[in-house]
């Protein structure tokens, strides 16, 4: 950690607005929503899943994004002092995030949850009533998201303010927008080394309780949109693969986001040098491993303990009907990047890495599907057709959107770097040396 140069003197640096990309941003936002609205009338039960599966998989790395910066503050790394900003862009979509939540709460009742139905008549699931019902549940859904959401735009705020100072991130474009963000966010200024320390602190704070926060959130919406469809069966190990994946799928999306930055600027592609790409690669093929052992881990006590109710979620999905889209997910999201991401070279080559991480994203993002769809499916009528990415590139839109949003109005690059704190064995050797010598 020490041999890391981090700069003295970091520039301001935007990513620049570009006509063409949001025109391209918009045509994807609007292709989606009239997809959506086009199954909709012919077959609506096809379009929430579509949009359930979607809002799933862009929630999932969104957050994960965000916990990959959380993360790296706990450790207090420095590897990643050029690229803090970039995992934190993607908590830009939360706000939209929450708002495409409210239609799924308003909209999905008996076609989509079938344990509304079953609660009359079986009796397994009427053991469940305490938890399965439809006012708990909308109540958790939007307290829960509300709290993750909240804590994770508080952690941006902390980790933006120091930059937005009188002082610091000045516009040589004058751009009004960008004035109008730093006067809100820096309103109440105390100085720059005083707010320096003071977001440190609130980071430090914060970050331990967004994890367990992130934990909780995700793996209530893991159970309520995906694990509770099968309503006789539940599986301990679900949640943490859901919500574990979506922070393999963070760090993916950060490195991917990081290789097309580099071949934007000059400025980016130094910063954002061998080093991070190493790390990032290193990262991503760590947590595809990760990710299989979380898929091995739970076929293996379903296929050992050969019990009826535990068994049919795994049948669902790998039959002739839609074992060859789950052959696909193990693919892209585990022999590709392993094989791929295999030793040192191929982590530091921007292209190679971007290509490993976009497919395993593809892979994320049919595995998300999959959570959702065999199980709401009648048998023998298995569909996976173009409507499904379709309504995937309106999500697409306000995701790239939103983040885009974020790096074109604040610095790409942060600007203040965390203190160098002593590690807790580092800051007590000055005292057993002070006594030895006493």
């Amino acid at each position: 950690m020490h041999d890391i140069h981090v700069p003295s003197d970091i520039p301001a640096r935007y990513l620049p607005r570009r006509r063409g990309v949001s025109l391209i941003i918009g045509a994807f936002t609007l292709v989606g929503f009239l997809a959506f609205v086009v199954l909709l009338a012919s077959d609506p039960d096809r379009a929430w899943e579509a949009y359930v599966s979607n809002w799933l998989f862009f929630v999932s790395v969104a957050q994960g994004a965000i916990m990959l910066g959380v993360a790296t503050t706990i450790t207090k790394a420095k590897w990643n002092w050029s690229i803090r900003r970039v995992s934190l862009a993607f908590g830009a979509f939360l706000p939209l995030a929450f708002l495409l939540l409210i239609p799924m709460l308003l909209g999905l009742r008996e076609n989509y949850f079938p344990w509304i139905e079953q609660m009359a008549y079986d009796e397994i699931v009427q053991k469940k009533a305490a938890y399965l019902n439809i006012p708990f549940l909308v109540a958790r859904n939007v307290v829960g998201p509300l709290l993750l959401f909240g804590l994770s735009i508080i952690f941006i705020y902390f980790a933006l303010r120091p930059d937005l100072g009188p002082d610091r991130a000045r516009d040589e474009d004058g751009d009004a927008g960008r004035a109008r963000w730093r006067e809100r966010i820096a309103a109440g200024w105390a100085g720059q080394a005083e707010e320096e320390e003071r977001s440190w602190q609130k980071m430090k704070i914060l970050a331990p309780a967004l994890a367990l926060v992130f934990a909780l959130v995700m793996s209530i919406i893991a159970i309520d949109w995906a694990m509770s469809l099968e309503s006789h069966w539940f599986s301990m190990l679900f949640p943490a693969w859901y919500f574990m994946g979506g922070f393999w799928g963070g760090i993916a999306l950060t490195a991917l986001a990081v290789v097309l930055l580099k071949k934007m600027a000059p400025d980016f592609n130094e910063s954002m040098g061998p080093q991070q790409l190493h790390d990032l690669g290193k990262l991503v093929f760590a947590f595809s491993i990760f990710w299989a052992y979380l898929v091995f881990s739970q076929y293996i006590v379903i296929w050992y303990g050969k019990l009826p109710w535990e068994q049919v979620w795994i049948i669902d999905r790998s039959g002739a009907e839609w074992g060859w889209l789950s052959l696909t997910v193990i693919i892209l999201c585990f022999v590709v990047p392993f094989a791929g991401l295999l030793g040192r070279n191929p982590k530091m080559v921007p292209g190679w890495l971007g290509a490993m991480c976009f497919l395993a994203l593809i892979g994320l993002w049919l595995e998300r599907f999959l959570l959702v769809a065999p199980t709401l499916h009648e048998p023998g009528t298995a569909t996976f057709t173009a409507w499904e990415p379709l309504i995937g590139l309106g999500f697409l839109g306000l995701f790239v959107g939103s983040a885009r949003w974020f790096l074109t109005t604040f610095p790409v690059i942060q600007i203040w770097q965390p203190p160098q704190e002593p590690e807790s064995v580092e800051a007590e050797l000055p005292r057993e040396e002070a006594g030895a010598q006493a």
